[in-house]
């Protein structure tokens, strides 16, 4: 892997190296996902963000991350709550 494939908006390629993993599962691709978001600078909109690299990895359509990345580019990622009982 050349310095020039990695992407500014991952510079940690934590995204890059998620699409050439075969048979990634979306669980990982979340776990990997989360991690890259949290790793952006303050100052960074996550959606411009995502939406870079969604154009930059655009020829993997049917990879789990691809979803992930359209869901953080529109905005659309809708926060999961947790199943199990209420802290009191």
């Amino acid at each position: 892997m050349s310095k020039s494939s990695i992407h500014p908006a991952d510079p940690r390629d934590l995204i890059g190296d998620a699409f050439r993993i075969e048979g990634i599962s979306t669980e990982d691709c979340r776990s990997i996902f989360f991690d890259w978001a949290l790793g952006l600078d303050v100052a960074e909109n996550p959606s411009l963000a995502a939406r870079a690299l969604l154009a930059h990895h655009a020829p993997a359509p049917e990879h789990p991350m691809t979803v992930l990345l359209k869901e953080a580019a529109e905005g659309t990622a809708r926060p999961r709550r947790r199943r199990g009982r209420r802290p009191s």
